[in-house]
């Protein structure tokens, strides 16, 4: 037990003993006062009693009258009231106390006693509990039977057996045990984990929108197809939840697993009001009060869908390396950020969030053909067979989904604490927010995607541009060009650099930043003409090992562009693909895909999203092959810039070297007079 315990509270005493405290006090006011109640405002019927009243009798002679008028009690009634042996010093010094403590300056000490712990739980047994419960994490689950068995034998070898004879009985020892450690109702393995990890002090209270976001990603528990070959695929679900309104502010949904770029988006997207789709009834439309529609509409530039938006002040998430690295730390800095991980361990901080993705699970995933289940023995017999959305018809469905459903849905069990038992919403509660504090139209510039993108620092180069990931971009843009190899002005740790920001989804352009504006330099080794297909920072690492296998020492990136498209695509009808790429190579690039048409949409303005449509096999093919053709067609025009002469035809050159042939006339004169 502790040394210094807390003072006690009127409410620490029994009912009884409370009453009996209130008629103490009430004693005491009439002998200070002349009033039970203390004050002549509060007087009751009869107030005050003449041998009492102030205005006759001083302090001393009113106490005098109250000693003797309790003395006058049965000595059973007294003791049982707590007033016995009362005299003129104790009403002295419970006026004393009245003035320092309160009512509780009354209370006798015998009502609240300090409680001294279990008296048999001496030291040595004290050292036993601990060690026995050290060890009992480091083995397997074992029961409070075998560690009173373990405490007995610690006792008996450390300290011998006559101290083991004062170890108190198992039920004490189970008291000691629940006291001291809880009820250990875990895993073995968690309860292990979470005492080995330091318990925060700190306390984040919640009490307006944006405060905390909690972010998180889940595997998708539903499988998906591909928008491109339609293979059935797994998907991740990266979800940003509100605290305070239990909003749904921002979702991702990436094929194969997230990476950084997706969760600074979706931080971008907490911020961006959400736009009306196609197909979507007014009444999902904003309807907040406070703030019109029209208003918002104005300030975004196009009708804005009934899901709260806002800055968000802290973020919280788990200890992942997507939420861990330096692209976040950027990400965070440059919208303002503060993150605050959540506790190694401790799910429980970010709560509201895994609730969240057990609501969207029981509430509609399951109901969906291709779920998987919780657990691999309780999936179904083929969820890949099974399995019928793409990913681009799944997005539009929990978009629709949470703004027509989980935002209107009655939140039970996170109830505000200023009304446990009134009916909120998400929707409702931030309405009840923005009535009471207003709400911040603080819509982003568009360039703020280029801000969120990840950094790369390098020198201009001259006419090769600037070299990122591997690969040059800018090389005959004016932009650079007008700056020529200068370095920048920039001081530091990257001294004379220049910053040029990627979308690591789409590495066919970068975006460099000169005086505010922003300047998309293209690969180098994009043909002219028709596009080539997107790739990602992952293939173009590919490429650069293959073409380092293959022996081949580029000094320009045209001659990677066959590389290229080799890994993208096979050169083959579509209906050969199958036989031709593996499983792997087709979620990959489907996977590159979804996440450069992410990209498309982040690049563009809010009030043009659209749902592009699905990219066909067939279109892939036909843009590989005029992308390679073209390129081919350039490298032979380069290789011999004039159309060489025609070469003269077979009978022609054998009539002009054979010994049989018959000079012309002509011929034979100019040779004759020659011989003259």
């Amino acid at each position: 037990m502790t040394d210094k315990p807390q003072p006690t509270r009127f409410e620490d005493l029994d009912r009884g003993n409370q009453k009996r405290l209130l008629l103490r006090a009430g004693h005491l006011l009439e002998a200070e006062s002349g009033y039970r109640s203390g004050s002549r405002h509060w007087a009751q019927e009869g107030e005050p009693r003449p041998q009492y009243d102030p205005g006759c009798t001083n302090l001393t002679q009113r106490r005098l009258t109250k000693v003797a008028e309790l003395s006058a009690l049965h000595p059973d009634d007294a003791h049982q009231l707590g007033l016995a042996e009362v005299s003129e010093r104790t009403l002295q010094r419970w006026s004393a106390a009245w003035q320092e403590r309160g009512i509780m300056g009354l209370a006798d000490g015998r009502l609240t006693p300090v409680l001294r712990g279990h008296r048999s739980i001496s030291s040595e047994i004290t050292e036993a509990i601990h060690a026995v419960h050290a060890e009992c994490l480091h083995r397997s689950r074992v029961g409070m039977k075998t560690k009173e068995r373990m405490i007995h034998q610690y006792v008996r070898e450390k300290h011998g057996a006559t101290v083991a004879e004062t170890i108190p009985h198992y039920t004490t020892l189970s008291k000691v045990w629940k006291e001291w450690f809880g009820p250990e109702g875990g895993r073995q393995r968690y309860l292990r984990s979470a005492a080995a990890v330091e318990t925060g002090a700190s306390v984040v209270t919640v009490t307006r929108p944006g405060q905390v976001l909690v972010l998180d990603t889940t595997p998708f528990p539903v499988k998906l197809r591909d928008d491109v070959f339609g293979e059935p695929i797994t998907a991740d679900l990266t979800l940003g939840l509100d605290a305070f309104t239990h909003s749904v502010a921002a979702f991702r949904l990436t094929p194969g697993s997230d990476s950084s770029i997706e969760v600074a988006m979706l931080l971008r997207d907490v911020m961006l009001p959400l736009p009306m789709r196609p197909g979507w009834t007014p009444e999902m439309a904003w309807h907040y009060p406070g703030v019109p529609a029209a208003l918002v509409t104005e300030f975004a530039g196009h009708p804005v869908a009934g899901r709260p938006f806002f800055a968000p002040e802290t973020v919280t998430s788990d200890h992942g390396s997507v939420y861990k690295n330096h692209h976040l730390v950027q990400v965070a800095r440059t919208l303002g950020v503060v993150v605050l991980p959540a506790r190694a361990m401790r799910p429980q901080d970010k709560a509201a969030c895994e609730r969240a993705f057990g609501g969207i699970q029981s509430l509609l995933l399951e109901m969906l053909l291709g779920y998987r289940g919780r657990d691999v023995a309780d999936r179904g017999a083929d969820p890949e067979g099974d399995a019928s959305w793409t990913l681009s018809e799944m997005e539009h469905l929990l978009a629709t989904w949470i703004v027509k459903v989980w935002q209107n849905r009655r939140l039970d069990q996170y109830a505000p604490a200023w009304d446990p038992g009134g009916r909120h919403s998400p929707n409702t509660l931030f309405a009840a927010s923005a009535a009471r504090d207003g709400i911040a139209l603080q819509i982003p510039e568009p360039s703020l995607y280029h801000h969120l993108l990840p950094a790369h620092y390098g020198k201009i180069h001259g006419r090769r541009g600037v070299k990122v990931g591997g690969l040059w971009y800018g090389g005959n843009h004016p932009v650079l060009a007008d700056l020529g190899p200068l370095p920048s002005t920039r001081s530091g740790r990257h001294r004379g650099k220049w910053v040029v920001n990627r979308d690591p989804r789409d590495c066919r352009q970068v975006y460099f930043e000169l005086a505010g504006e922003w300047h998309t330099l293209p690969w180098n080794g994009l043909p002219a003409g028709r596009d080539t297909p997107v790739f990602s920072d992952a293939r173009v690492q590919q490429v650069l090992r293959e073409a380092a296998r293959a022996g081949m020492k580029p000094r320009d990136d045209t001659e990677l562009l066959p590389v290229l498209l080799d890994l993208i695509a096979a050169h083959t009808p579509v209906s050969a693909w199958p036989s031709q790429m593996t499983k792997t190579e087709r979620v990959e690039r489907a996977r590159e895909v979804a996440r450069a048409r992410q990209a498309d949409r982040d690049r563009a303005h809010p009030a043009v999203l659209t749902s592009p449509p699905a990219a066909r096999p067939a279109d892939l093919v036909r843009q590989n092959r005029e992308a390679v053709g073209a390129e081919r067609r350039r490298r032979r025009e380069a290789a011999v810039p004039e159309m060489p002469p025609s070469p003269a035809l077979l009978g022609e050159d054998l009539q002009r070297h054979s010994f049989f042939t018959l000079p012309d006339d002509a011929v034979e004169s100019e040779t004759a007079g020659g011989t003259r």
